[in-house]
Order: C-alpha cells, then sequence, then structure tokens
C-alpha cells in the first residue's frame, strides 16, 4: 500500500470543495449498509452465543470488552496511515477493501467457535473470533466518515452524515431482524443443544458476510477520491506529511476543543447504548419472559434473544427514516438543540423499558431509542467536522473513537458486577441506568461549542436537497 506525503493543513489557502448530487453522497457512504448489516449482527447475537458458549451473566460484559478496546486500538491507527495513503485504490479506500475482505471472513468464524472446543474453552474462542470480527470491522468502518469529511463541503455535511445514518440503520433493520425471520418466516430452527450456535443464527451470520462484502465494493468501484494535487487544493499543504505513527499522540495533545467538549456528550451516550446491547436480551427474559436468570438455553430463552432481534430493528428503523429528517430540523432549530432533544426522547424510551408490560410495548421504548441512535450516529460528526484541522479528518476521527470505546469499556468492567451485587440479578435496572446517562448527554450537549453552524449561518442556505 503505498504511502505518500499527502496530509494537508489549514495553514494555506484554500479553494471551496464543489458540492456532490444526492447520488454521488448515497454511493460514498454505502458499504457502511454492509458495515452496520455485521454489527447489527453481532449487538442482537453475541451476548446470546456467548451465553450459549457457557458465558455466566456476572461475567458476561467483561467478554465484551474486546469490542471497545479493539476499537481503541485499531481506529487511531488506521485514521493515521489513511490520510497518509494513496495507491491506484485511492486514500481510504484501500483500507475498505481490506477490511471488507478480512470482515467477510471473520463473520462466518464467530458462530462457527464449537469446531475448535476440542484445543480449548469455548467461551475463550469465541471471544477470540468476537475480536477478530471486531478489528476487520473496525479497519472497514473508521476511513467512511473521514471519506464525508474529505469530500463535502460544510454547507453539506449534515446531508452526508444523515444519509450515512439512513445506511446504516437500513443494514441494522436487516441484520437485526434476519434471525428472527429466518426462524419465524422461513422456518428454520432456532434452538441448539449448549455449546452450539442455532441454525438461523449462524445462517443470518453467512447472508451478513456476503452483504457486508458487496456494500462494501459498491462504495469502492462508485466513488472518487480527490487526488493528492486536487486534495491540496481543497484542504491546503502539509507540514507533517512525514510524521510517524507517534504523531498520533501529538494530535492527541492538540485535540479540537469542540472535540474535549462533544467527548463528554459521547461517553455518557455510548455507557447507555453499551448496556442497552449487553442487556437487553437477559432483560426481557427476566423481567418480561419472567425465566430465571440462570436460564440460556432453552426455547423461551432463544425467543427474547429473537425479539431483541426484532425490537433492534424497530429502533435501526426509525433511525433510518429519522436521518433524512435531521437536515431540516438542525436548519430550524440548530444542531446541539437537535441533538439535545433527540437524546432525551432516547432516554424516556431506555427508563420506558422498566415499565414494559408485554414485550410488544418495546416496541415504543425502542421507537425512542431508534430517534436518539440516529442523532448518535449523525450531529456529533457533523459538529465535530467543523472543528478538525484540514488533513486530519482520518486521524481526529480516530481519536474521536476513543469518547466511544472508553465509556463502552468502563461499562464492560463495572456493568455485570453491578447486575449481580447491586441489582439483585435483574438485569433490567442496567436499562433503567442507561436512559438517565442518555438524559445526562442531553444536558452536556448544550455546552459544545459548534464553530461549524456559525459558518453556515454567514453563508446563503441552500435549498433543503443541497444542505
Amino acid at each position: 500500500m503505498a504511502v505518500t506525503a499527502s496530509v494537508q493543513t489549514a495553514s494555506s489557502a484554500t479553494a471551496p470543495k464543489p458540492k456532490l448530487s444526492f447520488s454521488q453522497i448515497f454511493n460514498m457512504s454505502f458499504g457502511f449498509l454492509g458495515i452496520q448489516f455485521g454489527f447489527a449482527l453481532q449487538n442482537s447475537n453475541a451476548s446470546g452465543i456467548l451465553r450459549n458458549y457457557g458465558a455466566d451473566v456476572d461475567k458476561l460484559s467483561w467478554f465484551w470488552l474486546v469490542a471497545p478496546i479493539v476499537g481503541i486500538i485499531v481506529q487511531p491507527i488506521v485514521g493515521h496511515y489513511s490520510d497518509r495513503t494513496w495507491n491506484r485504490l485511492g486514500r481510504r479506500k484501500p483500507y475498505f477493501l481490506a477490511g471488507a475482505l478480512l470482515s467477510s471472513t471473520a463473520l462466518t468464524l464467530l458462530p462457527n467457535a464449537g469446531l475448535l472446543s476440542s484445543i480449548g474453552s469455548l467461551v475463550l474462542i469465541g471471544v477470540c473470533f468476537l475480536a477478530i470480527m471486531d478489528a476487520c470491522i473496525n479497519l472497514a468502518m473508521e476511513p467512511f466518515r473521514a471519506l464525508v469529511a474529505d469530500n463535502l463541503p460544510d454547507s453539506q455535511r449534515t446531508l452526508g452524515f444523515s444519509i450515512q445514518t439512513f445506511l446504516i440503520g437500513t443494514g441494522a433493520i436487516i441484520g437485526s431482524i434476519l434471525p428472527y425471520a429466518l426462524h419465524n418466516w422461513f422456518g428454520v430452527s432456532n434452538v441448539a443443544p449448549e455449546g452450539a450456535v442455532a441454525p438461523n443464527t449462524k445462517l443470518a451470520f453467512y447472508i451478513g458476510a456476503g452483504v457486508f462484502f458487496c456494500s462494501i465494493l459498491w462504495t469502492i468501484i462508485s466513488t472518487k477520491e480527490y487526488p493528492p494535487a486536487e486534495y491540496e487544493k481543497y484542504h491546503g499543504k502539509s507540514e507533517d506529511a512525514d510524521a510517524g505513527l507517534g504523531n498520533i499522540f501529538n494530535d492527541l495533545r492538540k485535540m479540537p476543543k469542540t472535540m474535549k467538549q462533544l467527548g463528554l456528550v459521547q461517553f455518557f451516550s455510548w455507557f447507555a447504548l453499551f448496556g442497552m446491547w449487553l442487556f437487553t436480551t437477559d432483560s426481557i427474559a427476566t423481567h418480561i419472559f419472567g425465566l430465571p436468570i440462570t436460564d440460556k438455553s432453552s426455547s423461551s430463552y432463544h425467543d427474547a434473544q429473537d425479539w431483541t432481534g426484532v425490537i433492534f430493528g424497530v429502533y435501526n428503523g426509525i433511525s433510518a427514516v429519522y436521518a433524512l429528517m435531521l437536515p431540516a430540523i438542525a436548519k430550524k432549530i440548530g444542531r446541539k438543540r437537535t441533538h439535545s432533544i433527540n437524546l432525551i426522547i432516547g432516554g424516556i424510551g431506555l427508563i420506558s423499558i422498566f415499565f414494559a408490560p408485554n414485550k410488544e410495548f418495546l416496541i415504543f421504548s425502542m421507537v425512542c431509542v431508534g430517534i436518539a441512535w440516529a442523532s448518535i450516529l449523525a450531529m456529533p460528526y457533523v459538529i465535530l467536522a467543523g472543528s478538525i484541522p484540514a488533513g486530519k479528518m482520518g486521524i481526529y476521527m480516530g481519536i474521536f473513537n476513543f469518547f466511544i470505546t472508553i465509556p463502552q469499556i468502563i461499562n464492560g468492567i463495572v456493568g455485570s458486577p453491578m447486575v449481580v451485587h447491586v441489582y439483585n440479578n435483574q438485569p433490567v435496572y442496567a436499562l433503567v441506568l442507561a436512559g438517565i446517562f442518555m438524559l445526562c448527554a442531553a444536558v452536556s450537549v448544550i455546552y459544545v461549542y459548534d464553530p461549524g453552524s456559525i459558518k453556515i449561518e454567514q453563508q446563503v442556505v441552500p435549498p433543503l436537497a443541497e444542505v
């Protein structure tokens, strides 16, 4: 992979970037459909898979730590080098392709950990496969947000990240609901003995591998990246193009003020989301279905796991639709206020799970979460992109991932012991805490400085289709 001096700064005069058509923006983010398909399969099924491999609920969050730990290592490194890469494929696209190939392979490994049970602990083998899958998905995912910031002028970034969120939601709907659909609509069994993965879940992971690869391949084929000379025209000339990997720490030290403020918002938001992903299946099983916390392989427990996929599909579906409304809402009431209101709605949704009289009520809860999810996937990045020095999009998008992974690591360490020792084996209280943290995020976003909104206010606002 050729690496050249292609990192730019804002010190030189730059030309305004041309606006892109809707189809160009759509194609540029289409790979995220496959990425989120893979993540949705993981988020909806990894807890159930690990539980069936023998994991106890009081240690479950510790096994989930591999995902944020891998992310906190991989994303800054990929961001750093993608800022400095140029070859025949482009700047970000080489990482898309490598990530697509590796992730598609990794998606087939997790549900087949049982094949290696003779060489060691099945749970640990499953966790290792989960780590491999996360590393590969992170390799493909990190450059996508940088690509949107690279190619779009500030006036189109809300639209760009909203389309990205729409595609994330679309992929996640299919990925979340697929095991349920395979069982209930096509008759694929959802029952497996302890130590094995149900056929419907296994088939869903295979389908996810194909969707992951094909969607990223479409972005690679259909999207143009600016070559170094043209990129320099829009972003300025490089001052530290030859800086080594250690420059990540220098960039971390020079983190923009807006990023630091958004870090607190992200901390509360992603602590909440991690708790939801981790404990929803067991909350449905115990709080709604009345199963004992020790049940992890009965038909009713698998029904809870499948229903988790359904309601996760709901929140992702709502986010996909609502994301397309975000440009108009943000234009009318502002980016920060938009994000704050959406987070309040999400917090109410998470807290409402405690009061659910039946599993169908959780659809309402996830509608609220879906509104917050759309905003979490779009608005912080829209605000952040306006504060990042030109030519540093990759590395700072990677560093920004710290504020996503650190709260997940903290929740992963304390979450499961709290369920056992504080919540008396009632994981639904972890979802109530998640709702409270979401409300805290809504308050903290009010204090974020958004320089990009000032720039836009000074411009003539284009029609909605161009925002």
